[in-house]
């Protein structure tokens, strides 16, 4: 069958409308209806050994494999990375032909993203500007490939601004960029105080680079400058502040001592400053106040005030706030929130915080008015604006189950058979990116029988993770999943541990993946560290203990309960206190405190470490929900925060902990 189409018309989406309006078969992907285990067992062998052929670029191999994959859900997997072999060496064929029978496909978005970047850097913009509308989510090198076909140099601001890695397509927008005049050297000078600030000084030369000669700075040295930063600042040359290129040397050096002494950095700045300008000044001030405020230090807020007249980063300016906090200063507080950008202090944290501020300032009305701005929002400042409204917090009615079609429609989802096929075969990465990207167009209802589909199968984060999306109907029960309730509460019951807390940290620490392993080597469904596990075992006298039995529920869930047991007591019996040493360890834990009394809610914000901090916001909402779904009856997150006594009070005199 012939049909006349538009030529400049994206191939993807020819075969898109084919197959949608006109009802053609397009060789579509296979049904995916439940395998027999053997069937699965022969096409998961067959699947590892292709990718197994495609990391090793063995394309007869890996031919060979898909031939018997016909059929398996893994199949386009296999295709997808037989088309990428072929793209390396610029041989496009059959990319359009996999477009059109995996419509609307995680893989097709790939390849798609593949086969454009392998168009732009050749340079056929024909083909490019024909296939772009078709992608839905461009990275920054497919976007800079855009500019170019588009003739439209200045979209790289955005990217240069922000400071990220620039692809190689990107580097040559800004080259245009800088020859037509419209890369400005104040905003060279920028980018590189932004790379020097997050330690890049490879990326920091490179910007630097685009810097006219007469700026007096060349990028070389900054290394030994990075290693001892007061050595440079004890030698700077005579004259050093006479171009801008010398100064923001020493400022570099400045903010690198900064890091490890803030008082030193402070002291050795003081006694050059006078040689910078007034924006130079404050700046240097940012950085310093920035440090000490990381480090609960009490000339944070006054270093700030010195900061005035220099663009503070959101980093900057949240821990303004959070040292305006730490002093109990909430006229500080609401003037350092009233100061961020509005996208920045509309975030719930900044919102809440400055209904406190306000409230202590007998603003009561402005502050009712901050709380409803985030009120009913399922998360740790949602939950106390709440109850700064007198809201108890509940979980919503539970949603009507998904009927037997809308569980059928997810059973059928070919996304998510992929998806439970990666699983299978231990690439949890991907099987996630799967997941993910079929959960796109979902409503509510669409969502639950997904989130169903994966408790079924017992994929319990992607249970949670999808119940987390919905927006009218809830079932909290998928959002706060408690398996193994046989083997983990009489754990905690014995220990007189909190369920909801447990509960709350496992959810946290692992979403209930049994053999999860973190980046630094924590495993299990209460991510223990090897040596964790190990003084755990021995001081409890676990029998028969192995390090490869710490992924065994059983061990994994006793070893943890004691272990919390031991933080909880060595740490006033405080639940914050103790979800912090859990994820950061108990010296970081007591040396977070201050030297008075905390609301429990400060000390989480002001927690130094951001996934730490994050991770102690999200367990003790997780432990309200928990415990609210537990007992039936609405839970306070103010009572379970409570207080953090100062430094040393009600700590134990107990054997350190690791």
């Amino acid at each position: 069958m012939n049909y006349n189409l538009n030529p400049a018309m994206s191939l993807y989406r020819i075969g898109l409308a084919a197959t949608v309006f006109l009802g053609v078969a397009l060789a579509p992907a296979p049904a995916l209806c439940g395998p027999s285990r053997t069937f699965a067992d022969r096409g998961d062998a067959a699947f590892l050994s292709a990718r197994e052929a495609f990391r090793n670029g063995e394309r007869v191999r890996l031919e060979r494999q898909i031939a018997g994959l016909q059929g398996h859900p893994l199949q386009a997997w296999a295709e997808y990375w037989a088309l990428r072999l072929r793209l390396d060496d610029g041989d496009e064929s059959g990319v359009a032909d996999y477009l059109i029978r995996y419509p609307s496909a995680y893989l097709s978005e790939k390849l798609l993203g593949d086969w454009l970047r392998v168009m732009g850097k050749k340079g056929e913009w024909e083909g490019f500007k024909r296939e772009l509308p078709a992608l839905m989510l461009p990275d920054a090198e497919v976007s800079c490939y855009a500019a170019q076909a588009a003739n439209t140099a200045d979209t790289v601001r955005p990217y240069w601004n922000s400071g990220q890695d620039l692809p190689q397509a990107c580097e040559a927008l800004v080259d245009n960029l800088v020859a037509a005049g419209g890369l400005t050297v104040e905003e060279v000078w920028q980018r590189v105080r932004r790379l020097l600030e997050v330690k890049r000084v490879g990326a920091a030369r490179n910007a630097a680079a685009y810097l006219p000669v007469s700026e007096g700075f060349d990028g070389r040295g900054l290394e030994s400058i990075a290693q001892g930063p007061a050595r440079h600042l004890d030698k700077l040359p005579g004259g050093f502040a006479a171009k801008r290129g010398g100064r923001e040397v020493a400022l570099f050096a400045v903010q690198r001592l900064a890091r490890n002494d803030t008082q030193d950095a402070a002291k050795r700045w003081a006694r050059i400053e006078s040689q910078f300008t007034a924006e130079e000044r404050a700046y240097a001030w940012g950085q310093l106040a920035w440090q000490a405020a990381l480090r609960h230090q009490p000339e944070a807020l006054a270093w700030y005030e010195k900061a005035i007249g220099t663009g503070l980063s959101e980093e900057q300016r949240a821990w303004q706030v959070r040292a305006a906090l730490r002093a109990h200063d909430w006229s500080a507080v609401r003037r350092a929130i009233a100061a961020m950008p509005a996208n920045l202090a509309a975030q719930p944290d900044w919102t809440y915080w400055q209904g406190r501020a306000l409230a202590a300032g007998s603003h009561a009305d402005e502050a009712r008015k901050q709380y409803l701005k985030i009120s009913g929002q399922p998360n740790f400042y949602g939950n106390l604006a709440d109850e700064e409204l007198g809201r108890a917090i509940e979980v919503p009615p539970r949603a009507i189950p998904p009927s037997t079609e809308e569980s059928a429609v997810a059973e059928a989802n070919p996304g998510f058979q992929r998806s439970l096929a990666l699983f299978r075969v231990d690439m949890r990465v991907e099987a996630v990116r799967e997941w993910v990207w079929s959960l796109r167009g979902l409503d509510d209802r669409g969502l639950l029988a997904a989130a169903e589909f994966a408790k079924r199968h017992e994929i319990w984060d992607r249970a949670i993770n999808t119940a987390d999306r919905t927006l009218v109907q809830h079932n909290y029960s998928l959002r706060y999943i408690a398996p193994f309730s046989d083997q983990v509460r009489p754990k905690a019951d014995q220990l007189a541990l909190d369920n909801g807390w447990v509960y709350g940290l496992m959810r946290q620490e692992s979403r209930f993946i049994m053999n999860a392993k973190s980046s630094v080597g924590a495993k299990g469904l209460m991510q223990l560290m090897p040596a964790t596990a190990k003084w755990v075992a021995k001081k409890i006298n676990l029998p028969n203990f192995q390090p490869a039995r710490v992924t065994e529920m059983d061990t994994n869930v006793t070893l943890g309960t004691h272990y919390m047991k031991m933080v909880l007591k060595s740490l006033d019996n405080h639940p914050v206190l103790a979800s912090a040493a859990y994820n950061a360890g108990p010296g970081r834990a007591r040396r977070w405190r201050a030297e008075h009394a905390l609301e429990g809610a400060i000390y989480a914000e002001t927690i130094p470490f951001n996934e730490t901090r994050d991770y102690v916001k999200k367990v003790m909402s997780n432990a309200v929900y928990y415990n609210t779904l537990f007992s039936g009856r609405p839970q306070s997150l103010k009572d379970a925060l409570g207080v953090v006594g100062a430094r040393g009070q009600g700590e134990k005199a107990v054997e350190e902990l690791p």
